[in-house]
């Protein structure tokens, strides 16, 4: 039976992984299962995907160029999005932005937030303002 599930495991594909990303200024790490064989890049873009749909703050975007990823054994050199993610050896990564793209992703978020609502309260205020008393 052990090793029916091993092969299971082990499809085509190679090893699966379960890999936790913890993001530099979020709450806690995401935690994900992973192909091994998977790049760096695509890893970067689940995290950002899974931190958007969890509603984690603060908003980072959706531009993988805007990130790197870390390894505790690489140590101050962020991982070449091209690698595999199985290749170091390792399961824990920590996420960061890119030095100077702060400004473009609160640009980003502030135009999201702006088309999402654009004055709906704003509407909804004037047209409160402007509903007639009937007197009888």
């Amino acid at each position: 039976m052990f090793l029916s599930k091993q092969k299971k495991n082990q499809g085509e594909r190679g090893n699966r992984l379960l890999v936790s990303v913890t993001v530099m200024g979020s709450a806690g790490p995401i935690r994900f299962v992973v192909d091994e064989k998977e790049l760096v890049a695509n890893v970067i873009d689940m995290v950002l995907k899974s931190y958007a749909r969890e509603g984690r703050l603060p908003v980072l975007g959706s531009k993988i160029d805007n990130f790197v990823l870390y390894s505790p054994i690489a140590g101050t050199e962020a991982l070449s999005p091209w690698e595999t993610i199985g290749s170091f050896g390792v399961r824990n990564f920590m996420m960061c932005k890119k030095p100077g793209v702060d400004k473009e992703i609160e640009q980003d978020a502030t135009a999201a937030i702006n088309r999402k609502g654009s004055g709906s309260w704003k509407a909804w205020f004037n047209k409160s303002l402007n509903l007639k008393v009937c007197s009888h």
